[in-house]
């Protein structure tokens, strides 16, 4: 007796599995075929991305290499830079704005290098390393035509100290004192960068020098 038992419980677990697999087997095949599916794209995407970045970082050297080239249309090569950022990954985004900002601040157009630098320093995708260098080239190049107040606060905490560039900050911190007519500010600022033994020797006589001329 007990091996029917054991029998018929067999058969109703086969035919309850029967009945799951009926009624279940298509959603578990096509939940199967989403997974496939998911996956597949994953790596699609993934191969897509490093094509693209594999791309973006032959054009970006060929762009480059020109620029260094005796001749170069500096101009329309700070386009093509300007041009290759908008379509770029995050790193080399980046990397093609800053030389885009570069060439066209060389070539005379300073709106469009500082509104470069702007971004620059506003992007949250980009390195905060990079973010910073933006604000400290935006004051710099700004210094003849950005309200003063703007550059002022735009420089103010990039001059902590342990800050990446912090020398430089400080350095265009006093002359942004100038600017505003402050003298007494910009010498007291200028006399502490050319005293601080851990900036740059070119930058701490480049500071001593300009505080010495302000005659205060």
């Amino acid at each position: 007796m007990p091996d029917i038992f054991d029998e018929v419980q067999e058969e109703l677990r086969a035919e309850r599995a029967r009945k799951l697999g009926l009624r279940y087997g298509g959603m578990l095949a096509g939940l199967a075929l989403l997974v496939l599916a998911a996956i597949g794209g994953w790596q699609g995407w993934r191969w897509y991305q490093e094509r693209e970045a594999t791309r973006t970082a032959e054009t970006f050297l060929e762009i480059h290499r020109a620029a260094e080239a005796p001749g170069a249309d500096l101009k329309a090569l700070g386009e093509r830079f300007a041009t290759l950022a908008a379509d770029s990954p995050d790193g080399y985004r980046t990397l093609a704005r800053l030389r885009a900002a570069a060439l066209k601040a060389e070539t005379g157009d300073r709106a469009a290098a500082l509104a470069l630098w702007d971004q620059i320093s506003a992007d949250g995708a980009a390195p905060q390393l990079y973010r910073d260098l933006g604000s400290v080239m935006y004051v710099l190049h700004g210094l003849d035509t950005v309200d003063p107040a703007v550059l002022a606060s735009r420089i103010a905490p990039l001059t902590a100290p342990g800050a990446a560039w912090s020398a430089s900050a400080r350095e265009l911190q006093g002359l942004v004192a100038i600017r505003r007519g402050d003298q007494a500010e910009a010498k007291r600022v200028l006399e502490a960068l050319a005293a601080d033994v851990t900036a740059p020797r070119g930058l701490r006589d480049r500071a001593s020098r300009l505080a010495a001329g302000l005659g205060v």
